[in-house]
């Protein structure tokens, strides 16, 4: 198992007149994320061109962490809360890779 740290987003739309159940929803299971031990960053925004739009950025100690979070007893129920709220299927993923920084001069 890779030990180094999983980097995502997940972007979802609410559907028409369901954004704020979806912020309200998302508020409470930021709160649970952040208290899981290997959750590095937990923060999600709204669009500010398209408020329907939400993106929450996520940074987890490593790919067992990743794993624990999708494991975890409060997300079943929130993805199930959130998916007739959405217009996709699901949240959508982006794993990220960082880009190593340049050497010092």
């Amino acid at each position: 198992m890779d030990d180094e740290r999983v980097v995502l987003y997940a972007e979802f739309t609410a559907r028409s007149g369901e954004a704020e159940e979806v912020q309200r929803l998302l508020k409470a299971f930021t709160t649970a994320v952040r208290g899981e031990p290997g959750n590095l960053a937990f923060e999600p925004y709204r669009r500010v061109d398209d408020p329907d739009r939400f993106f929450v950025f996520e940074i987890y100690r490593d790919r067992a962490a990743f794993e624990a979070h999708l494991s975890a007893d409060h997300g079943r129920p929130f993805n199930s809360a959130l998916e007739p709220l959405i217009r996709e299927d699901a949240s959508q993923l982006s794993f990220l890779t960082p880009i190593p920084a340049a050497a010092k001069r």
